[in-house]
């Protein structure tokens, strides 16, 4: 009965902060009224969030900051990224010094339900794995009583110890990545566990130190990851998760970085790419093609310019386009698609209507 009269008196109070936020233009307000995004990330792990020599950012999950800065002001490069350990991160949302959260962090539900986070639309179902030094072990059954390297304060320290329950081994615990991949380059570990996609990210930075290694096959959880945002402001939210819809909803009719401007200027344009075949896709009509980009009268009322996807996909690219610049199969992580495919090319990427 206390449990449940703690969770009413917790919803009243975001309830209450919602309506407070909407009455004085919540977040998206603010942000508008400062001038840039601030957006939390990972500096460490190349492909998704990266800091190169000179300190400018870099990966999927940084482009997706930049498309959000894009839909809020017509200009990706009005963000500020703040590089966020595991543990700093939901912190880091609460108190406000970040308006959202892109660092490849799992949705579960005792992170949603206690963290003070609203966790939105994936942009990437990953999965737990194990990395190894090439040739010491075939599977993860072949590691009983090894020491393995994770982070702490992570999915992926759970999932280690359910994987490996009944069968002993160390687990050596690390604030951040850079303390972590010192200690397995040094052999301090027999393994290095994370999602699979952070695993490619630093095998190869890994290897150039002449540590051969190999990612083993298995899978050993589920790891959607995606923006989150801070609960009590239902429109900022709205914003990031359907910028997210966005990229993903252009990569299916064909609309790229490179023809939405031509696009943007018009049915007619619009009516020529769908005879040519350049535009395709499920439900691609001049109409719905027109709405999305915010020609005619459209304003679907989430506080941005109805026009908001061009400057998206302009600033970025579409989903496909952001994903094969960072972790495609023709960059160092390799990464297919996979489960990362648009719904009707058997992934699970689905955009919400437009309309």
């Amino acid at each position: 009965m206390m449990k449940r009269l703690a969770g009413l008196l917790l919803a009243l109070m975001l309830v209450a902060t919602a309506c407070g936020d909407d009455e004085g233009g919540g977040l998206l307000q603010t942000i508008i009224d400062r001038g840039n995004v601030i957006c939390g990330v990972n500096d460490a792990v190349p492909g998704f969030g990266f800091t190169d020599e000179t300190g400018q950012f870099s990966g999927f999950d940084v482009e997706f900051c930049r498309a959000v800065a894009a839909a809020v002001f017509g200009d990706a490069s009005k963000v500020e990224f703040v590089p966020l350990t595991a543990a700093q991160r939901f912190t880091s949302l609460q108190s406000g010094e970040i308006d959202v959260l892109i660092r490849n962090t799992t949705a579960t539900a005792s992170r949603d339900g206690t963290e003070g986070a609203t966790f939105l639309t994936t942009t990437f179902y990953d999965g737990q794995g194990m990395m190894v030094r090439t040739g010491e072990f075939e599977s993860i059954d072949d590691m009983a009583n090894t020491t393995i390297c994770v982070l702490t304060g992570t999915t992926t320290e759970l999932n280690l110890t359910a994987r490996f329950a009944g069968v002993p081994f160390t687990a050596s615990t690390f604030e951040s990545n850079d303390p972590l991949r010192d200690a397995f380059v040094s052999g301090q570990c027999d393994g290095w566990t994370s999602d699979k996609s952070q695993l490619a990210g630093v095998k190869s930075g890994v290897e150039e130190a002449g540590v051969p290694l190999t990612i083993l096959d298995e899978t050993f959880s589920k790891e959607p990851l995606g923006p989150v945002v801070a609960d009590g402001d239902s429109q900022w939210a709205q914003v990031v998760n359907w910028v997210v819809f966005a990229t993903i909803q252009a990569e299916e009719w064909g609309i790229t970085k490179a023809n939405v401007a031509t696009l943007a200027a018009g049915e007619d344009a619009i009516a020529a790419a769908l005879d040519s075949g350049e535009l395709s896709g499920p439900n691609a009509t001049v109409e719905n093609i027109a709405k999305f980009l915010g020609i005619g009268d459209t304003d679907p009322g989430l506080g941005l310019s109805t026009d908001f996807v061009v400057d998206v996909i302009g600033a970025v690219g579409n989903y496909g386009e952001i994903y094969e610049a960072n972790v495609g199969v023709h960059t160092p992580l390799g990464l297919p698609r996979g489960a990362n495919e648009l719904w009707f090319k058997g992934g699970l990427l689905y955009a919400w209507p437009y309309r």
